[in-house]
């Protein structure tokens, strides 16, 4: 007879850090039963758990200060590093659990090993050392102490009651978990109350009402990890099949006792191509050996369809130059492996749009409005009766920023109104532009959305942005 899983222990919310000159010692602080504090020695970053404190002296003073969770350690040449939180901000909730997003991060490094380095291992250490710094200033970090950020609504309430009961960690659905790698050290040493899964991506919600029932309102973006990188740097797929700015974006809606949920992706062109970085405003894109792409492509869409079932491809690329040269290559790589599962679509989003008439995006919702309807969205009840989305939309433009966003945006209002009719909140004809203050705090909420993506890849804010929160339609 199988055992039953017992109730993991909870996460530690607060915790003093105290830095001794050979150690660091994690104290839970926030009145967690049962805790015990993590040493960690400056000498080969061994660790272990303790009751007690080690003593203070003057020859031993430590530096102490309060910190938020544990991210992982990093083991480079020599030396290993310990990530902290050391500034958090409540952001808002997630079904219910509040999120936090992460302020400020603080590397501690654990490199007295480092003297017994050879001059070559000291070079190479101090040059991935300063590459830290740069990973403290990492930007859209997210977590919770309670729930699972890395799974979508419906992902989180198909778990079954065993994989409730595990930590957090292993609930994680490993592409969307930022400090995967800088777990592995701590999960070795079964330190699950310290194991804080984090996300890479954007969280934003809004309230409002719509007659008498309040709505409450919450974008969610996930970043995969599987071919991180920033523009120019990191393009297309990896040969089997990750692509690059590869995120999930999750729009969740809770009212009048019922939540719904509506998933798409994005990601960049499923196939080897690269933009070579020069001196030119439009760095040329060039295609890295063409006749793997179908097979890339079927490997990516593969991944997609075990992760999500049905998937339409919607591809904005234009026709002209470098760019029509790469829609060209994405459409004859789809063609052997479409089918009633994978659609593929191209729309000129530049041709028929231009820079402001958004409008016409309704010529683009006309011909996937069949694969929404079929494919729905996560919808449960007060009884706890759900019906489950079949399928996603994969949207893709050259840096899948602008033109994604925009178009992304479109379909989530779109089935944002379909809830709401189902639901009961909305009339047959109503819409959300005849309710002003929504739609104003629908398109503030995508256009925000559109920029912490586009800063995590590109550095800029989204260049729509601005048209996304004011445009009529």
């Amino acid at each position: 007879m199988k055992e039953k899983a017992e109730p993991v222990q909870k996460l530690y919310t607060r915790m003093r850090l105290w830095e001794f000159p050979d150690e660091y010692v994690i104290e839970p602080t926030d009145g967690s039963s049962a805790s015990s504090s993590l040493s960690i020695s400056l000498v080969d970053a061994s660790m272990k758990l303790s009751d007690s404190i080690p003593e203070c002296s003057s020859f031993r003073v430590p530096k102490i200060q309060m910190i938020f969770g544990v991210v992982g350690m990093l083991k480079l040449v020599a030396g290993s590093y310990l990530f902290v939180i050391t500034e958090r901000k409540c952001v808002g909730s997630y079904l219910g659990h509040p999120i936090f997003k992460i302020i400020s991060l603080k590397v501690l490094p654990c490199v007295h090993s480092v003297k017994n380095s050879t001059p070559e291992q000291k070079k190479l250490e101090n040059e991935f050392s300063r590459l830290l710094k740069v990973a403290e200033r990492t930007t859209g970090l997210y977590f919770s102490y309670d729930t699972n950020l890395t799974l979508s609504t419906q992902r989180l309430y198909d778990l079954g009651n065993e994989s409730k009961m595990l930590p957090l960690w292993r609930q994680a659905e490993p592409r969307f978990l930022w400090n995967s790698y800088m777990l592995e050290a701590l999960i070795d040493k079964k330190l699950d109350p310290y194991l804080l899964p984090v996300v890479q991506g954007s969280f934003h919600n809004f309230q409002a009402t719509i007659g008498k029932e309040i709505v409450d309102v919450t974008l969610i973006a996930r970043r995969c990890t599987r071919r991180n990188g920033t523009r120019m740097w990191r393009r297309g797929a990896d040969r089997e099949g990750h692509v690059a700015n590869f995120v999930e974006t999750e729009q969740i809606i809770q009212i009048n006792g019922f939540t719904s949920s509506f998933v798409q992706v994005r990601g960049s062109i499923p196939f080897l191509w690269e933009q070579i970085v020069d001196l030119t405003y439009k760095p040329k894109f060039e295609i890295v050996r063409p006749e793997q792409a179908p097979q890339i492509a079927e490997r990516h869409f593969l991944d997609l369809r075990k992760m999500y079932g049905s998937v339409l491809a919607v591809d904005l690329l234009n026709k002209h130059g470098g760019e029509g040269r790469l829609s060209d290559m994405f459409s004859n790589a789809m063609q052997p492996i479409v089918s009633e599962d994978l659609r593929y679509l191209h729309f000129d989003f530049t041709k028929i749009c231009g820079h402001v008439h958004f409008e016409r995006l309704s010529f683009l919702y006309d011909q996937i409005a069949d694969f929404l309807v079929k494919n729905g969205y996560f919808l449960l009840n007060e009884e706890s009766e759900k019906m489950e989305q079949l399928g996603v939309v994969r949207t893709n433009c050259i840096d899948c920023l602008d033109r994604t966003n925009i178009t992304q945006s479109m379909i989530a209002r779109k089935i944002l109104e379909l809830q709401f009719r189902r639901i009961g909140v909305f009339a047959a004809e109503e819409t959300i532009s005849s309710h002003p203050k929504l739609d104003r705090c629908f398109r503030i909420l995508w256009a925000n959305h559109g920029d912490d993506i586009s800063i995590q890849y590109a550095g800029t804010a989204a260049l729509k942005g601005d048209l996304v929160r004011y445009f009529k339609s």
